[in-house]
């Protein structure tokens, strides 16, 4: 055939679409019945076309994304040989996880750091150990996702105060490659909505641009967790590289693609019927690779109530590894491209989001409102409306607050406390605090457990 199929029907207009719609509707109102509002002021239509498309290139990795095995350093000898059998497994990213200094030789033994992504998550804050570490590492693959402001907004504290850690982490800025990382996940999984998450993380790492300009901007990666939104959590990391590229203009900076590492939601994975959490992170995951991550990090189904554990690991990994392998999705950051959809929320998104930016800067910036309350405030009202949707069923969490197992039992399978700890100590500022929307149900549910007497057997004649 010398020509198209389609070229021989006639293009519809979106009023052709309405008008058709409306027919079909029998007297009912279009705008009540098929047109409704997210948590973020977008309204979603039952139809998008290419006049929804939008201009904007948005600039994604091209070498497709990284598996990466999250393991905390406990033993130094067990951590190294977690790391090599998660490589030898599909993985080719490791991110360490510590809270204290530690033997880096030994933790990276045997390691081909030129062919592995390295993320150090550090919890502390020691200029010389992370200098010593990165000359150590000597390669352009280690990520150090040091994060002082985020520390302050999780814990409530600085690590010693304002000038010292600033000071401390610019002494490293000047000595160490991709030495500052910005927390989305905190926003995420205390319960603010998107556009919050998307205007408080450009916030945040523009208090890091005002006090070390371009140097910092080269060395900012992100941390970034996605919810169950499947549609709207893909357009969320996409408008993300739109405003970081258009942050960075405004400060003269070009040819800035920024690195983001990407895990799953922990807010809606529940302790009850906790095999549908594989469901939720694979969707996730999903999310996370067609949004553009370059690097993406599952969660265990059973992370809320086990220990660190090689069957879960290996599920997690094998769920990324699917999704990679047999699911054809080993380059499909850019696949959302033309999709009128989720370019048109993309955009929305995006808009919104450098709205808000612009208040927070207008009202004095990130920090003035996180030392006010102004943040914590916001999050809340965000995180109980959509508590409020849970505790009424419209947020569906299967196997918890819908078609729950009533034989379902966990009072005997806990190994670590699934719920929210509160600190009882004295803090600068109010902490975001991370909380997931089922605990209520979950607490109540374990009260009944250990409450409840066992029947008695009957005897034997």
């Amino acid at each position: 055939m010398s020509h198209y199929l389609f070229e021989e029907f006639s293009p519809v207009s979106p009023a052709a679409w309405k008008q058709k719609i409306q027919v079909d509707l029998k007297g009912l109102d279009y705008n009540e019945t098929l047109l409704h509002t997210s948590s973020e002021g977008i309204v979603i239509k039952p139809f998008y076309t290419s006049e929804d498309r939008s201009d904007s290139k948005i600039t994604v990795p091209q070498k497709g994304f990284n598996i990466c095995q999250s393991i905390f350093i406990d033993d130094e000898h067990i951590a190294n040989t977690l790391a090599k059998d998660a490589l030898k497994r599909g993985a080719n990213a490791i991110q360490f996880i510590a809270n204290r200094k530690f033997d880096y030789k030994q933790v990276l033994q045997n390691i081909e750091i030129e062919n592995t992504l390295i993320y150090f998550k550090l919890q502390f804050l020691d200029t010389s150990f992370i200098v010593e570490l990165s000359e150590h590492s000597t390669s352009n693959n280690i990520y150090f996702q040091l994060d002082i402001v985020g520390n302050l907004a999780r814990t409530g504290n600085w690590y010693t105060n304002l000038q010292e850690d600033f000071s401390k982490l610019e002494e490293v800025v000047q000595k160490v490659d991709n030495a500052i990382m910005v927390d989305l996940s905190l926003y995420q999984n205390a319960g603010a909505n998107i556009v919050q998450q998307l205007a408080y993380t450009l916030a945040h790492a523009n208090e890091y641009l005002n006090k070390f300009s371009e140097v910092s901007a080269r060395n900012i990666h992100f941390t970034f967790s996605v919810g169950s939104n499947y549609f709207f959590e893909i357009a969320k990391i996409r408008a993300f590289r739109l405003l970081w590229d258009s942050l960075v203009s405004a400060y003269g900076i070009s040819n800035v693609t920024p690195h983001i590492f990407t895990q799953p939601s922990i807010r809606n994975k529940t302790l009850y019927d906790y095999n549908v959490n594989m469901l939720r992170t694979t969707s996730e995951s999903m999310s996370a690779i067609l949004g553009s991550s370059d690097t993406v990090s599952n969660i265990t189904y059973d992370a809320l109530y086990h220990k660190s554990n090689e069957f879960g690991e290996r599920i997690s990994r094998n769920q990324l590894l699917i999704l990679q392998q047999e699911s054809y999705l080993a380059e499909a950051q850019d696949f959302a491209e033309g999709a009128y959809y989720i370019e048109k929320i993309t955009s929305q998104l995006a808009e919104k989001s450098l709205d808000l930016l612009k208040k927070i800067e207008k009202k004095g910036g990130f920090l003035k409102l996180l030392k006010e309350g102004t943040i914590q405030k916001k999050i809340n009202e965000s995180a109980n409306k959509e508590q409020e949707k849970f505790n009424s069923k419209e947020i569906v969490l299967l196997g918890s607050n819908v078609l729950p197992n009533d034989k379902d039992s966990m009072k005997d399978d806990l190994e670590i406390y699934p719920f929210l700890k509160k600190k009882h100590i004295k803090t600068l500022i109010s902490p975001i605090l991370i909380k997931r929307l089922s605990e209520s149900y979950e607490s109540e549910r374990l009260n009944l457990e250990n409450n409840r007497i066992d029947e008695p057997k009957p005897e034997k004649n």
